[in-house]
């Protein structure tokens, strides 16, 4: 098969398409043969080496997959050849930019009923950041207000669509490139934050604030002013620490998400039954992945990416 994958740490040209072996499922485990897998700015991250993930060289990155199974292991329940799955994947194992990846069963879930199975692979991690930084950490309840910095990116437009679903009342950063994009996913009011102070902006206190944009700590300091006594701060500026307010009783903290089926089904199942769209903006094949990952460390990627191997 054929699989993009890079032998040593460095800049987005150590990756190449190489013929490799197709693996067999070990016990618990299922192969999948890949539809899409979506890029991620952490994979160029654990490519450079800047992310503490100790990953085995040579690694094949890709850590978000949409595929069907086509072979199962020993001890696997409950899944079928054929089956449609999407999943996030460990960061560390080899990922989804490859005609086929082998995973832990366990870490499956049905893939969306509806829309193409090649786009699904833009759902997975990123709706996991979106709705852990709403609802597991910031505790986001219908009726409040909420302030999304970034609202623009690919985390930003299922942040809105989530938040919106969830009854609150969604302000959203964007630039005019994005604007139509974020309103179309739901925000009540946008803040243009390339026409002026975002704080000027906004009128009246919010609850939650969630910061998904790489801003420069000063500002985002400066944003805590934004939030009601006893609100929370959430941010997935993993590179920075979030700030807070303690004496106003505003806590921050910082979002590192996780692998969880249970709440990748539960998206899923908001795709299905049509309150979640899922974001995908552009397919490339393989022989794209480096300049995906070039892109991406310039700044000028923009929305998501599915790697689609087949093409």
């Amino acid at each position: 098969m054929k699989a993009a994958r890079f032998h040593q740490l460095g800049g987005p040209e150590v990756l190449r398409v190489d013929e490799v072996e197709v693996s067999e499922p070990g016990e618990g485990q299922v192969r999948i043969r890949v539809a899409g897998a979506g890029f991620n700015p952490a994979d160029g991250g654990i490519r450079g080496g800047t992310l503490p993930f100790p990953v085995a060289l040579p690694h094949t990155p890709g850590y978000d997959v949409a595929g069907t199974i086509d072979a199962i292991g020993v001890g696997v329940d409950g899944r079928a050849i054929g089956d449609r799955v999407i999943g996030f994947l460990s960061m560390t194992d080899d990922g989804a930019d490859a005609e086929y990846v082998v995973a832990p069963a366990d870490l499956l879930v049905a893939a969306p009923a509806v829309g193409d199975l090649v786009d699904a692979a833009a759902l997975p991690s990123v709706a996991l950041t979106a709705w852990q930084a709403l609802f597991d950490v910031a505790g986001l309840q219908k009726g409040q207000r909420i302030l999304i910095v970034g609202a623009g990116g690919t985390v930003g437009e299922y942040a809105v669509q989530l938040a919106k679903h969830a009854g609150a009342f969604v302000i959203a950063t964007a630039s005019p490139r994005s604007r139509a994009a974020v309103e179309a996913a739901g925000a009540d009011e946008v803040v243009d934050h390339t026409g002026g102070s975002v704080r000027d902006g906004v009128g009246a206190p919010v609850d939650v604030l969630l910061n998904l944009a790489p801003i420069e700590p000063e500002e985002f300091a400066a944003l805590v002013s934004l939030v009601g006594d006893g609100g929370f701060v959430v941010s997935s500026t993993a590179w920075m620490p979030t700030p807070g307010d303690e004496g106003r009783g505003v806590r921050g903290e910082t979002v590192y998400v996780r692998s969880d089926p249970e709440q990748l089904a539960h998206l899923v199942a908001l795709v299905d039954d049509g309150s979640l769209r899922v974001v995908a903006s552009r397919r490339v094949g393989l022989e794209e992945v480096a300049s995906v990952h070039a892109a991406a460390a310039a700044g000028t990627l923009r929305g998501k990416v599915v790697i689609v191997p087949s093409a």
